[in-house]
């Protein structure tokens, strides 16, 4: 029954009639009811867990997320981590939470993963890590393409939230199941691929209004381009580097 987990789906529901978002589902039966699979999802916001969590709720499953360790330092977020079978990365060493991970597969669970890491300010795929393609291939179980899209209008990097009764409309989209074959690199080119399949797809259908800052510059909208984005996480990868080198003076 997992009660906390359980508590955590209401409160979701909640959450959502709050937001008023209207979500529209495509795709649900390409989700198996049974049995190990990774899901790999899109990440364009800070909310997109909650829309995929309940997507999979719709065929009566959960997903087991893979989250930064650092979430552990606020007391709340640790303890539903510590009851919803979450599983912590340390970026640093990351081998015990694949191991986890692995396992948890094989025990016949959904676990979540966005392959590209952290949130893409353009909106479009950034480039993926391979961790989702060789957990499918270690647990030999498929990897179910998932794309969320809607959520960077409510919360998304270097913009205000914007919550309350908003209206925000929010599609999930489901591809086609890949089943865990090739190697590492065929499986998350075959990934991407079908993602970016899906997202352009899920974009046609969507309306976009030009120079809205939550669309891709592709569309027509204010979002930065690919190579922006690239140039401003390389600015915020420096910035966090030469914080973490002032700490030992800073301490002394």
């Amino acid at each position: 029954m997992e009660p906390v987990f359980r508590t955590l789906e209401i409160a979701a529901k909640a959450v959502v009639k709050v937001l008023g978002s209207q979500i529209t589902y495509q795709g649900l039966e390409n989700i198996p009811q049974t049995g190990g699979a990774v899901i790999a999802l899109n990440h364009t916001s800070y909310v997109d867990w909650l829309f995929a969590g309940l997507a999979v709720l719709q065929r009566g499953r959960r997903i087991r997320y893979m989250i930064k360790a650092e979430m552990q330092q606020v007391k709340v977020v640790d303890y539903l981590i510590k009851h919803t079978k979450t599983i912590p990365v340390n970026r640093a060493a990351g081998s015990q939470a694949y191991a986890v991970a692995v396992q948890r597969l094989r025990d016949g669970e959904a676990v979540g993963i966005m392959p590209e890491a952290t949130i893409s300010r353009s909106f479009e795929l950034k480039e993926f890590k391979t961790g989702a393609a060789r957990m499918a291939l270690e647990a030999q179980v498929p990897i179910v393409p998932m794309i969320v899209w809607g959520a960077q209008r409510i919360w998304t990097k270097d913009r205000p939230k914007s919550l309350g009764h908003k209206k925000i409309p929010i599609t999930v989209a489901v591809g086609s199941i890949l089943p865990a074959e090739g190697d590492v690199d065929e499986l998350t080119t075959a990934l991407r691929d079908a993602m970016t399949s899906l997202l352009h797809r899920v974009q046609r259908e969507y309306p976009h209004p030009r120079g809205a800052y939550w669309v891709p510059r592709r569309l027509g909208g204010g979002a930065p381009s690919l190579d922006e984005a690239a140039e401003l996480e390389a600015q915020e990868a420096a910035a966090r580097a030469a914080g973490r080198e002032s700490e030992p003076g800073e301490k002394a």
